[in-house]
């Protein structure tokens, strides 16, 4: 995307063409400005322009370039926070509140595309969070205790029936979700624009946002090109956030996250490896993710930045880390490799932030994007239409706070997950 062969990778290749779309040029009004073509900002879009509202979207670059067409593509339910650690950081109404939102996430994903009939490589068939070693079965079996007494349909597997689900034996046990799924982000992004503007929704690519100062009673966006005046901004731009609201990636520390595609394998291997297509992560601290395409390209990812001596660094332990989980795959090549910046918030939560009156957004998402930024965008036009008053959201207000040291968290990121690259799966 942008000439860039490493921001969307495998994703850019297979993905649904975007709508049809121009920069902004002139004055418009409507009743909403959405900032942002993400999974937030495109959600908002078209439960607004279904419900009658006038809706303008600015991207400032293309359909799904910031996170939302760059990631995994695992449709999860919740958020990293254990679900019995939230009352505690949210308080009790916010926490369990937020749970059973985010818990009821993929459903909500999963309708959409049905609805809107989104090709999109949906699958079903839940995920894996996989236990590396003692500590991380304790982690898993805790994890699953904590969601089953709030009755998720979630199954703590052993090591045996794992490595049937995975065709590997390096795991200890999974915890399987079946709650979510996967599926192709770029395309689902690029499939909620087209039903946003099927449902009346405008959207303006290749438009960043400049400023955005009041006008009257409502405000004034404006872009190089023209401006819209509205009485509603929504700000959906997250990690990737410019201009007027900088502040909102300030808040974050970028972590990278990069992927790797195989060619597609042949039957025999497909058969064997992820046979039920669940996506799958684990334990680590520096944790690995992989999931098959449709195709039956399997995608492997991890933290760091395929740039620098970062590409070599990574793509040469991705290789040794799948001839330990895989060794039936044989010497492996990458047919594309691509990454991008996952926000991280201090306590790994969203937020939602009142800029100003009616200027409102959710960030944060902490490498939880998919279902979060849909149901995000649904509450924030249930909030425009009156449905729901502030107080009735899943989360409290704050105001954006900047992290102590995020510039050398943010490189020290980068730089140790090279070292750990470098030095891992090579005894």
């Amino acid at each position: 995307m942008l000439n860039d062969p490493r921001s969307h990778g495998l994703w850019e290749r297979t993905a649904i063409a975007p709508p049809s779309t121009f920069p902004l040029a002139g004055q418009f009004a409507a009743d909403v400005v959405i900032v942002g073509g993400g999974f937030t900002g495109l959600s908002a879009a078209l439960h607004l322009a279904e419900a009658g509202r006038s809706v303008v979207v600015l991207e400032g670059a293309e359909v799904g370039f910031g996170g939302s067409g760059r990631n995994v593509g695992l449709i999860n339910a919740g958020m990293w926070v254990m679900p019995d650690d939230l009352p505690g950081e949210l308080g009790d109404v916010y926490g369990e509140r937020l749970l059973q939102l985010l818990g009821n996430g993929p459903q909500v994903v999963m309708s959409i595309i049905d609805k809107h009939g989104i090709a999109c490589e949906l699958e079903r068939n839940g995920t894996l969070h996989c236990a590396v070693g003692k500590s991380g079965l304790t982690e898993i079996t805790e994890r699953a205790r904590q969601w089953q007494k709030r009755g998720a349909p979630v199954e703590l597997l052993d090591a045996n029936e794992t490595a049937a689900r995975i065709g590997t034996k390096v795991y200890a046990g999974a915890l399987l979700d079946r709650r979510a799924g996967t599926l192709q982000p770029l395309a689902y992004v690029r499939g909620l624009a087209h039903a946003a503007v099927r449902a009346g929704a405008t959207l303006h690519t290749g438009s960043p946002v400049v400023s955005c100062t009041r006008d009257g009673t409502g405000w004034k966006v404006s872009t190089p090109g023209g401006f819209v005046s509205a009485e509603w901004v929504v700000v959906a731009t997250d990690a990737y956030s410019k201009g007027p609201w900088a502040k909102v990636r300030r808040e974050q520390v970028h972590l990278p996250y990069f992927n790797l595609a195989t060619r597609p394998l042949p039957p025999d291997l497909r058969s064997s490896i992820l046979p039920g297509r669940e996506g799958v992560w684990d334990t680590k601290e520096i944790l690995s993710s992989f999931r098959m395409d449709s195709a039956g390209r399997l995608v492997f990812g991890s933290v760091g930045a395929l740039r620098n001596t970062g590409q070599a660094v990574h793509v040469g332990w991705a290789k040794r880390s799948l001839a330990r989980l895989f060794p039936q795959l044989g010497p492996v090549e990458f047919e594309h490799e691509w990454y991008g910046k996952i926000g991280m918030t201090d306590n790994a939560l969203p937020r939602f932030h009142r800029f100003e009156r009616n200027v409102i957004g959710f960030s944060g998402y902490n490498g939880r994007g998919i279902a979060p930024g849909t149901v995000f965008g649904r509450t924030l036009a249930g909030h425009i239409l009156g449905e729901l008053s502030e107080d009735d959201l899943p989360l409290p207000v704050t105001d954006t706070e900047q992290p102590s040291l995020r510039s050398l968290k943010e490189a020290y990121y980068e730089v140790g997950a090279q070292i750990a690259h470098f030095a891992g799966e090579r005894l």
